[in-house]
């Protein structure tokens, strides 16, 4: 057989239970974690999908993937790559009660309890942005969260463009307050200001400096 022979392709439907998302270097949208009755699956994203996806997409909720199957046949293993993501009616979740396979437990839990204390901040990741600072404002966020102990409570996001590169880096928190021309320094002011901390008062310079930035926000 030719070298043409070794990649079988085909199509796939899965519907189930979202995960999470699949981040790589920590901003990256990768992919998705989709549980089954037939198990969990790591499902790769389209570009297309990569870059349209509201990644404030709550853990639980029930989707249909449609998409290409990539069989390796020289080394056994299998790619998912999603072309279409949709979201479903939940009641073919009675399909998932019989056998809990690997994770479900987990994805029971969460849908018991919602992660409704996980809030999310969206960062863009496009050039203009990345340009301007945006790898920074997205390390300096993870330090902030660190420091105050917020990392099981709030995750940070990338994005694609939020239309606005000039006046990048652009963000979103979690209560879709729009930030633009964010620097790193800014960081501990904008936290402050939306998680709160007990020495507030005591920055009123930075947080003045935040809202300058970001013309018309209140």
């Amino acid at each position: 057989m030719g070298g043409s022979h070794k990649m079988e392709v085909s199509e796939f439907c899965l519907e189930g239970r979202f995960i999470n998302f699949v981040i790589k270097d920590g901003y990256k949208l990768k992919g998705l974690l989709l549980a089954t009755h037939e198990g969990e699956f790591y499902i790769k994203l389209a570009k297309h999908l990569r870059a349209a996806f509201d990644l404030r997409l709550p853990p639980g909720t029930w989707l249909q993937v449609v998409g290409y199957k990539m069989h390796d046949l020289k080394d056994g293993t299998i790619t998912l790559k999603a072309e279409r993501v949709m979201a479903v009616q939940s009641e073919i979740g009675r399909v998932e009660t019989p056998t809990p396979v690997q994770e479900p437990p987990s994805i029971d839990n969460a849908k018991a309890k919602p992660v409704k204390t996980k809030a999310t901040i969206l960062v863009c990741q496009k050039s203009d942005c990345i340009k301007r600072g945006g790898k920074e404002v997205c390390q300096a966020l993870e330090a902030a969260l660190s420091d105050r102990g917020l990392e099981d409570q709030v995750t940070i996001k990338g994005t694609g463009c939020m239309k606005n590169c000039k006046a990048g880096p652009n963000l979103v928190m979690p209560d879709k307050t729009r930030h633009s021309r964010i620097q790193a320094s800014l960081v501990p002011a904008l936290m402050n200001q939306h998680f709160g901390d007990k020495s507030l008062e005591a920055q009123p310079k930075n947080l003045k400096e935040v809202a300058k930035y970001n013309g018309k926000l209140y």
